[in-house]
């Protein structure tokens, strides 16, 4: 789900929260080492997420926070911030070449730079989070 979080819209807050989760409790932030990453470059995206990304004339970068049933990949476009929402069961990661980590939900993607060992750290803790807290079964959604 790909939506505006610009503005402090209710039922928008409430879609993500019910997709993802509501946010870490600090408690858990301290535990988990951090939730969110570092800042990502954004090296590639697919058609509706690369249309905002060249409106402008910015630097096309990210980042992802981790939420307890996913993850939530924010950028900005102009002066409006977009959030791709990604559900464990939808997300999909590859690293390929030249330490590049590609993002995937249904037909949304993006391609991200990890040319840090603290990028790199993070996606180990997400895919490592991801693989403990996934649902099993059908009937653990």
């Amino acid at each position: 789900m790909l939506v505006n979080v610009s503005y402090n819209n209710k039922e928008i807050t409430r879609k993500v929260d019910e997709e993802v989760g509501k946010p870490f409790p600090l408690k858990q932030r301290w535990a988990l080492g951090g939730i969110g990453s570092p800042k990502l470059m954004i090296t590639e995206a697919s058609v509706e997420i690369r249309n905002l990304l060249i409106l402008d004339n910015n630097l096309n970068s990210c980042n992802i926070e981790m939420r307890p049933r996913g993850i939530i990949v924010r950028f900005r476009s102009l002066l409006e911030t977009y959030a791709l929402v990604i559900p464990f069961y939808k997300l999909s990661i590859y690293k390929g070449d030249l330490a590049i980590y590609s993002i995937y939900r249904d037909h949304f993607f993006i391609k991200v730079r990890a040319d840090t060992k603290a990028i790199q750290k993070f996606f180990k803790k997400l895919l490592d989070y991801k693989a403990d807290n996934s649902p099993t079964s059908i009937e653990d959604l």
